[in-house]
């Protein structure tokens, strides 16, 4: 059985979880898309309201986009060690402290995909910067905000619940930022559960 995994890894080569083509053995993006990819500027802002900070390592395009498709979409798990490692490379060293807590989805949504894309994403950036992992946040309503426009997310973010003592700092983990108001949603419920400082960082954040 060995003989034949090692023949069909010769066999079968790897594919780039962004553009599909073929790459070395063990790579998760091709050499183009890696590049591409590290060629993205960081984004960073005041963020939106109940934050005291937010970070972005790309902007939402191009081979960034396709990650965060191929991790929510295809459920390729690697790609959050990607985009942990690309985190912990690039994020300002003053963001990276506190507690890491993973912005919630839906249950339902969980559950139908098998796993919550922020929180593969926080847990991997926990094990590569020692910070404690805090899972003390649950969501609710607001359905699903994909293919929402603006004002629907705006007007209806869904509903965020602490489990438990909130951290006094917490650093909010997510795979993209785009109106902010799930973030929002977050930082209003761990402020009212105690938390003194809040900021965010997302893998890639739409202009």
């Amino acid at each position: 059985m060995g003989v034949l995994h090692v023949l069909a890894e010769g066999l079968v080569p790897s594919l780039c979880a962004a553009c599909g083509r073929s790459c070395r053995p063990g790579a998760i993006v091709c050499t183009r898309c890696g590049r591409r990819l590290a060629g993205a500027d960081p984004l960073c802002g005041a963020g939106p309201p109940g934050l005291d900070r937010v970070w972005s390592s790309a902007p939402h395009e191009a081979v960034a986009r396709d990650l965060v498709a191929a991790l929510k979409f295809r459920r390729l798990l690697p790609v959050a060690e990607l985009i942990a490692d690309r985190i912990q490379w690039l994020a300002p060293a003053d963001l990276l402290s506190g507690e890491i807590v993973p912005v919630p989805t839906a249950r339902l949504r969980s559950l139908a995909r098998g796993f919550d894309p922020a929180a593969e994403i926080a847990s991997a950036l926990a094990t590569r910067t020692g910070l404690p992992l805090s899972a003390c946040l649950s969501r609710s309503g607001g359905g699903r905000q994909v293919g929402k426009r603006r004002a629907q997310r705006i007007g209806h973010p869904p509903l965020i619940r602490t489990r438990g003592k909130a951290p006094r700092s917490a650093l909010l983990i997510d795979d993209v930022l785009t109106t902010g108001a799930t973030l929002s949603s977050c930082a209003r419920a761990l402020r009212a559960a105690g938390a003194i400082r809040i900021v965010a960082i997302t893998f890639s954040r739409r202009l």
